[in-house]
C-alpha cells in the first residue's frame, strides 16, 4: 500500500486499471474524502487540494474537522503478556511505552 501525508492527514493510494488513474482516499477519519490524478505530481496536488478543501468546508459549516489519529493507543492484554513486555522493556532500559512503540514501528516498516 502506498501512502501520502499532508497537514497531518494520510491517504491510501491505489491504481484503478479501469479508469487508468491513481486514486486516493484520506484515512483515519469518518468523512469520505477522495481524489485522483494521472501522475504522481497530479495526484499529490489533488491530495493537498482535497485536504485544504475539507478543512475549508468544515470551517464554512461551523464544525470541527475530524482529526487524524492522536497517537494515543490504549491496550488491554493478559497480565502474563503485560509482565513479559515489562521485563523486556526493563532489559532494554526503556519504558514500556517506548519499548512497545519501537517494536510496533519496526513491524510497521518491515
Amino acid at each position: 500500500m502506498n501512502v501520502m501525508n499532508y497537514k497531518g492527514y494520510s491517504a491510501r493510494i491505489e491504481y484503478s486499471d479501469e479508469d487508468k488513474l491513481l486514486v486516493g482516499h484520506i484515512v483515519g477519519i469518518n468523512d469520505v474524502v477522495g481524489f485522483h490524478g494521472e501522475s504522481v505530481p497530479e495526484l499529490r496536488g489533488a491530495f493537498e487540494e482535497a485536504v485544504d478543501d475539507y478543512l475549508e468546508t468544515c470551517a464554512k459549516l461551523g464544525r470541527a474537522p475530524q482529526k487524524p489519529y492522536s497517537g494515543k493507543l490504549s491496550l488491554r492484554m493478559a497480565p502474563e503478556l503485560h509482565a513479559s513486555i515489562s521485563a523486556k522493556a526493563m532489559l532494554s532500559n526503556k519504558s514500556i511505552n517506548q519499548w512497545v512503540v519501537d517494536v510496533l514501528d519496526r513491524e510497521a516498516h518491515a
